[in-house]
């Protein structure tokens, strides 16, 4: 029952786990209003299996790059002024507690030598993923901007678009150029 508990908790605090911005970093004396166009650079995974499929997030994280750009002022074309280069790692994590019985053990004393120990005890698991986003000058082939997030990842569709969309936001909050500018 105490397992069945944790593991509900754990899947609550997964729901409402947010994304996390790692970091944004622009190019120094970069004039960002100064670009009027961006597009894509091709994306070429090294496991391409790992990449097959609508559950994979790619044209999730293309679209909601997209949108940011383009409530910047930006325009997509086929020749831009800017490419956005996407990368994308995965990985699969651990959720653990840990025990707090040390603080309220019982003394014992007599001819055993009991001990107690605090350890991580394992309560579930999840992926976690972190899209990589650099904004490249595309006359001269120089990162402008780079930003990387991070968020729990989910098998529901839905839900996943919706944490890569907060994340993307999340991440383009930081980006040099407001929207409407």
């Amino acid at each position: 029952m105490k397992y069945l508990l944790h593991l509900l908790l754990l899947l609550g605090l997964a729901a409402c786990a947010s994304e996390q911005v790692q970091y944004a970093n622009p190019q120094a004396n970069v004039d960002f209003r100064a670009y009027k166009t961006f597009n894509f650079m091709d994306v070429t995974a090294r496991n391409d299996a790992a990449f097959e499929g609508p559950g994979t997030g790619i044209e999730t994280l293309k679209q909601a790059i997209g949108r940011e750009m383009t409530r910047r002022g930006y325009q997509q074309s086929d020749t831009p002024d800017l490419l956005v280069n996407i990368g994308v790692v995965t990985q699969d994590k651990v959720q653990t507690r840990e025990t707090t019985l040390l603080q309220d053990a019982p003394r014992y004393i007599g001819q055993r030598n009991y001990h107690w120990r605090s350890q991580q005890v394992p309560v579930g698991r999840y992926e976690e993923g972190t899209a990589t986003v650099e904004v490249v000058d595309a006359a001269r082939k120089e990162v402008v901007w780079e930003g990387s997030v991070k968020s729990v990842l989910t098998r529901d569709a839905a839900k996943l678009t919706k944490r890569i969309n907060e994340a993307i936001t999340a991440l383009f909050a930081k980006y040099p150029v407001e929207p409407g500018q």
